[in-house]
């Protein structure tokens, strides 16, 4: 037996790849990789006692190349007098209505093709082409991409489906390099094709493969397949150790006091791999910015889209928050409606007593201001006044400034805490126009002018305790 095929066995029969007997669903693209795994397979059968079926997948990416490729594999299945199943999609398309990459949706495409026909043939296992190369590619792929530990370890020999998690996938070929492939493939007289697209420097995992790597081997590091798969096994090996750990911590109150545990003590690695689960068991992306503002600070809520809000306990356990009720716990609710009919009258709100009185401008003379005292344009204020607290998107524009700005940025910039902020108290007019601010510059807008007629004094003084 050659030496390749005898590898190959020897590493499905180590791994436990396949049990005797099984169904496989050999995803064959037409390449050099996917018709070695073919043969390879195929010949493995009968000692296996494997039922092998084919599965071609068309992108219709290539024009008359990529029919070509579907002929190649469909003539070579009947040679073999296997199942052929062929699959068909407008991939460029699909792109762009779900406004993602040509090579995410001919992804999609691809594995909901092979689930489909795995699902309908009752075939447990769909087997895979991809190799070392293949794998060192990833790797500098996602590492560019920032990926962390478990995506840097890159492809497993077994995996789950994308498409259904009841599929597996196997790699059987992750041993070998490219250039093993095709010299099996040449001297085996192998027939395979060449997908022009693999030399395009149109993708970004082309130019790794035709560019970046080429360089790495020739200037700096010869042996660089060998030395990038032995990192990949060591980081998966340590990413998984993590998990796992991760995994085993309880979120629940009534666990004996012995395997209580501190967050805030646990290593970073298995606190942010902890958050890391549980974000995404919610459906929340777990990129690394919205998992380090978590684990620096408990019971902070961080929005993660306009919707939603997500925070975690003294204990690491996540919570989640529609936006709109979190940042109606956060700011104070309640308000109270002031009738400035009369010359005078007072009310209180929030812990503060107000007074006002109106009366008649003769002449422009700003009176002598005391504390806690204002006066504006009463025609500009209107005949009802709104009491309330600070709310999320509030503006408004003190006296000087051009235009209005975020209540937010005008109490970073008085250095007013964030705990005072949403005791402070504000008047707005009947349409929601803010007018006055506790603590800030009056109103732009609502200042007194010499055309003003009337003048609203308007008094404040908290209530003692």
């Amino acid at each position: 037996m050659n030496e390749f095929l005898q590898r190959a066995e020897a590493e499905i029969q180590k791994r436990n790849l396949f049990s005797r007997g099984q169904k496989i669903l050999v995803a064959v693209s037409g390449g050099a990789d996917s018709m070695v795994l073919l043969h390879i397979l195929n010949t493995l059968a009968p000692k296996n006692r494997w039922e092998i079926s084919v599965a071609h997948f068309n992108h219709q990416l290539r024009g008359r190349a990529s029919n070509a490729d579907e002929k190649l594999v469909k003539e070579t299945a009947e040679k073999l007098s296997l199942p052929f199943y062929v699959g068909r999609a407008d991939v460029k398309k699909l792109a762009a209505q779900s406004k993602v990459s040509v090579e995410m949706a001919a992804r999609k495409l691809r594995h909901e093709f092979f689930a489909r026909i795995a699902r309908e043939q009752k075939i447990s296992a769909v087997a895979l082409a991809h190799h070392a190369d293949d794998q060192v590619e990833l790797f500098f792929l996602r590492l560019l991409r920032g990926a962390g530990g478990e995506g840097l370890a890159g492809m497993k020999w077994f995996s789950p489906s994308p498409a259904d998690s009841k599929i597996a996938l196997v790699r059987p070929l992750l041993a070998f390099t490219k250039d093993e492939v095709l010299k099996f493939a040449r001297a085996n007289k192998i027939k395979f094709r060449d997908d022009a697209s693999n030399f395009s420097n149109d993708f970004l995992r082309n130019r790794i493969r035709n560019e970046l790597l080429p360089l790495l081997q020739k200037k700096y590091q010869p042996g660089l397949t060998k030395t990038v798969l032995r990192l990949m096994e060591i980081v998966g090996a340590e990413s998984e150790f993590v998990s796992d750990v991760a995994s085993s911590l309880r979120l629940d109150s009534v666990r004996p006091q012995a395997e209580r545990y501190n967050f805030d003590d646990l290593p970073v690695a298995v606190q942010r791999k902890f958050l890391q689960q549980q974000l995404v068991a919610s459906g929340v992306a777990a990129d690394f910015d919205l998992i380090e503002q978590l684990r620096w600070a408990a019971g902070k809520f961080v929005n993660v889209n306009s919707t939603l809000s997500v925070a975690r306990d003294a204990d690491g356990k996540i919570q989640l928050a529609n936006l709109k009720e979190h940042l109606e716990k956060k700011f104070k609710s309640g308000e109270f409606k002031l009738n400035l009919s009369g010359r005078a009258a007072c009310a209180e709100f929030g812990g503060a007593q107000f007074r006002w009185k109106i009366q008649p401008q003769k002449k422009l003379a700003f009176p002598k201001k005391q504390a806690g005292e204002e006066f504006f344009d009463v025609e500009k204020v209107g005949g009802e006044i709104i009491l309330r607290h600070w709310r999320a998107g509030d503006r408004f524009q003190p006296i000087g400034l051009k235009s209005a700005v975020k209540l937010q940025d005008l109490f970073v910039n008085a250095k007013i805490p964030a705990a005072r902020r949403r005791g402070l108290i504000l008047a707005a007019t009947a349409g929601g126009e803010i007018f006055w601010v506790e603590g800030l510059r009056i109103a732009e807008k609502f200042k007194l002018m010499p055309a003003t007629k009337r003048q609203l004094v308007w008094n404040w003084s908290k209530i003692a305790a």
